[in-house]
């Protein structure tokens, strides 16, 4: 799982390559974290799935727990990108309810502008 954190305006991305899984969480969770409260001026954060190819039940609590963090702060947590598979498991688990999860970047900053 690699990681890569930008800003535009408040609204950060990070944009995500590789498996979001039991093996890596940990370490995103916590990149995550210190990008987040080292950047106090964003409010909502988009989370590019372009290049992730699978999703498990450890990444899906890290991504409610992201949620919980970004709602502290009156911010957004967006989706964007999901692969068939990746989108599979968020209905699977029902958790597309909780998410905003949009087809493309564009979309997505258009939102949060």
């Amino acid at each position: 799982m690699q990681s890569e954190f930008s800003k535009k305006n408040t609204t950060g991305i990070a944009a995500l390559s590789g498996g979001l899984n039991a093996v890596n969480v940990d370490q995103f969770r916590q990149e995550f974290k210190t990008w987040y409260e080292n950047n106090p001026e964003l409010k909502s954060v988009i989370l590019d799935f372009s290049d992730v190819d699978m999703v498990d039940s450890a990444g899906l609590g890290v991504l409610i727990g992201l949620l919980k963090l970004v709602s502290e702060r009156d911010g957004d947590l967006k989706l964007v990108g999901l692969s068939k598979r990746v989108r599979l498991v968020f209905q699977i688990t029902r958790t597309q309810r909780i998410f905003t999860i949009l087809d493309t970047m564009d979309e997505a900053l258009d939102e949060t502008e």
